[in-house]
């Protein structure tokens, strides 16, 4: 019999709901799983099983006296939230040293969505310090590496999520993205990872998000799971989230077409990071995206290199919508050196600014998108690589030691700058997506070197409204 977690979410989806398998026999698998792989991984801060097996037997007594067609759309399904997402009775940590531990009292949204949809939730995930970053590395637990290669990280800010689905320890993943973080280490990790529109799913998890940046969106190994798991995420026509299906026609039914007709696909290495970090694509990023040219024209779509004009007053305007957050995060003044160094220099510049230079930037965020979009709109879909350079080892933004345990203050570097712009010329090509407001998936197409290797992936930014059309494209193209 085939491995429970070598079941795509789909087939154990209909595992669950036939009865073949149990929701118990499920999340102990997982449970097993977690404990004999996590301690090199890095993947789980918080392993909740005793909350698993509760609320899995919950679910075998919900199986027994309802009748399939009753049960909700992720029956028994194990999943996982990353560190950022309030779970009812679960400490949120949002890995930072600096805040108390304190359990939540209610669901977020993000959760409240899922456990609606009868998922059973496993535990917490490795995240960086509010979110912040492109890599999951805190001072609370030690850091999420890369199941291909455990000297890598996995990315971030979902990259303990990522490396969860990666490594067999969850079926699907969700995760939040609001400047590449679930592109990011989908990307790192091997992963499809999907960036939904604006608005589609419920929030994501930024308590303050003056530039509507943040959205929840599905981190899976092929299309057709990441469509369950959207489905799930996405209100039905009651405005009920949780029950299975959009407005309209599911993703998940949706995705087993192919898109119909001939797409006009622009290529594009313009980033709007360039004028202030310049950088040149590493060689395996550029084999990525030749990989990725192929498999579409293969596919029967047209792809045509293409410019793109973005301002360069943009790094400076996301900068300061992005940090604002956690420029207003209620720390105690006596705990603020717990903090990393990235995130005390961002808040104290944060705290620093005014009121009017916020609104300025949100002003100028909301004229670059109706910019950005009407250069897009030439095209059915914009291609890009999803990151310019191979995952990179850990430690390698803050010039810390490798250490496997937890991380000592003392191993920080501090140069937030540096850290700063080793992320934009990491990641040139997502933050824009997110001013936009629009839909984006990551696809690994490509493997470093030969018999195993890195994972590297390309990413297509589609118009509103394109998820299915996204999900459609990346199977097409056999994910």
């Amino acid at each position: 019999m085939t491995e429970i977690h070598c079941l795509s979410a789909v087939r154990l989806r209909d595992a669950l709901r036939s009865g073949d398998l149990s929701a118990r026999e499920a999340a102990d698998h997982f449970l097993r799983r977690i404990e004999a792989v996590n301690p090199r991984l890095g993947a789980f801060i918080t392993v909740t099983a005793d909350m698993a097996m509760a609320e899995s037997a919950a679910a075998d007594e919900r199986h027994a006296r309802l009748p399939v067609e009753d049960l909700p759309v992720l029956h028994g399904v194990p999943v996982a939230y990353k560190d950022l997402t309030d779970v009812a009775g679960v400490v949120t940590t949002h890995g930072s040293a600096a805040l108390d531990r304190r359990p939540a009292p209610v669901d977020g949204a993000l959760a409240a969505a899922l456990k609606a949809s009868g998922t059973t939730s496993l535990g917490k995930t490795q995240v960086p310090e509010f979110g912040l970053t492109a890599y999951s590395e805190n001072r609370i637990a030690p850091p999420s590496r890369n199941p291909h290669a455990l000297s890598r990280g996995s990315g971030g800010s979902s990259g303990g999520s990522a490396a969860a689905v990666a490594a067999g320890l969850l079926p699907f993943a969700p995760g939040s993205d609001g400047g590449g973080s679930v592109r990011i280490p989908a990307a790192a990790c091997g992963l499809l990872g999907l960036k939904p529109g604006r608005g589609l799913v419920p929030a994501g998890e930024s308590s303050s998000d003056p530039a509507g940046l943040v959205v929840a969106g599905p981190l899976a190994r092929t299309a057709a799971d990441a469509a369950l798991l959207l489905d799930a995420l996405t209100p039905d026509v009651n405005g009920r989230v949780g029950t299975g299906g959009p407005v309209g026609s599911g993703f998940l039914d949706a995705v087993t077409d192919a898109p119909r007709g001939r797409l006009r696909i622009g290529l594009s290495l313009d980033s709007p990071w360039s004028g202030i970090f310049p950088f040149t694509p590493e060689p395996e990023a550029l084999d990525a995206l030749a990989v990725g040219v192929r498999l579409l024209t293969e596919a029967g779509h047209d792809v045509v290199e293409t410019s793109i004009r973005y301002d360069n007053r943009y790094p400076d305007a996301f900068t300061t919508a992005w940090t604002a957050g956690v420029g207003a995060a209620r720390i105690p003044p006596q705990r603020e050196a717990l903090l990393t160094p990235l995130t005390r220099t961002f808040r104290r510049r944060a705290q620093q600014r005014s009121p009017a230079k916020l609104n300025e930037s949100l002003a100028f965020l909301r004229q670059f998108q109706r910019d950005t979009m009407t250069q897009y709109a030439a095209w059915d879909l914009i291609l890009t690589p999803s990151l310019a350079q191979t995952p990179r080892p850990v430690g390698w933004f803050t010039g810390s030691a490798h250490g496997d345990g937890h991380w000592p203050v003392s191993e920080w570097a501090g140069d937030a700058d540096g850290d700063y712009r080793k992320q934009c010329e990491f990641a040139p090509w997502s933050s824009m997506v997110n001013v936009c407001g629009l839909p984006a998936v990551s696809i690994p197409v490509h493997w470093t070197g030969t018999g195993g290797g890195l994972p590297m992936g390309i990413q297509l930014i589609g118009p509103m409204g394109s998820e299915a059309l996204l999900l459609q494209v990346a199977a097409q193209l056999g994910y």
